[in-house]
């Protein structure tokens, strides 16, 4: 599967490689401003995963599929390895690839998320979507006014109507949400690869204080896949860490690159 993705910085013969990997109903451009602010010390690529937004459809959704997509990129890119930063789904497609194909991943950053079973959480997201009839739908107004009857956050539906396109005289989603709704028991939970073992390179979680996605009780079960992992808490910040308080996520994440930079380790060669 060949992703669609963006790029930022300098060619990785400069500078070393990061790549960025998306959430559920995310897309490349969910990273755009915090690969900005880093394009100057690192060449940068951000993939839209499968059945999100630019990248093609799919009937498979799961990780071993998505962790074979990026794979897939990141050889595609001549990469020998690379250092993933990945955000909920993203962080285990992300985790995934780490713990199947270590050599692929020289250093790991996971945002507000676990390598655990979740309940599905997604039901009342996914009727909401449901209602809205895309061939009498009259603008993302009217959108947005269909799933507040559903949807109180006013942030989490704007994020949602950034998969509504106006393309060739209709309205579209450019996630393919039929297969995502279907393929959701998988998507929750973390199945972990034939291969088991664990993943020896360096790791940062980072979760948000007000969110339940990194639980105590799952402290255990991370550290003994990532036993070099260390976990940083942002205070105030729920699911959407890096866009709720930018500023500590960016502080916290550019210390670990800079960190691992220093060394000379962590990145892509």
């Amino acid at each position: 599967m060949k992703l669609h993705f963006r790029e930022y910085g300098s060619y990785r013969d400069e500078h070393p490689t990061l790549i960025f990997l998306h959430g559920l109903f995310g897309a490349s451009s969910n990273w755009h401003s915090i690969a900005r602010r880093l394009e100057m010390r690192f060449h940068i690529l951000v993939p839209d995963l499968r059945n999100h937004g630019s990248s093609p459809h799919a009937q498979s959704m799961d990780y071993p599929a998505m962790g074979d997509d990026l794979a897939e990129f990141i050889e595609e890119h001549g990469l020998d390895s690379a250092l993933l930063v990945g955000h909920s789904m993203g962080g285990k497609v992300a985790m995934w690839l780490a713990l199947s194909r270590p050599a692929l991943v020289s250093a790991l950053v996971v945002v507000d998320i676990a390598p655990v079973n979740y309940p599905n959480r997604f039901a009342a997201i996914f009727a909401a979507l449901n209602r809205i009839d895309l061939q009498k739908l009259e603008g993302r107004e009217q959108a947005d006014r269909i799933l507040a009857e559903e949807i109180g956050e006013f942030g989490l539906r704007q994020f949602l109507l950034q998969n509504l396109q106006w393309r060739d005289g209709h309205w579209r989603w450019r996630t393919n949400l039929p297969v995502l709704q279907r393929e959701m028991p998988g998507i929750t939970t973390f199945p972990l690869p034939s291969a088991g073992g664990l993943y020896p390179g360096p790791v940062l979680f980072i979760h948000g204080g007000a969110s339940d996605y990194m639980l105590p009780e799952y402290r255990p079960h991370t550290l003994a896949l990532f036993p070099k992992a260390r976990l940083r808490t942002i205070p105030g910040a729920g699911h959407w860490v890096y866009a709720e308080q930018p500023e500590p996520f960016f502080n916290v994440l550019n210390s670990f690159l800079q960190q691992h930079h220093a060394q000379g380790s962590g990145f892509a060669v």
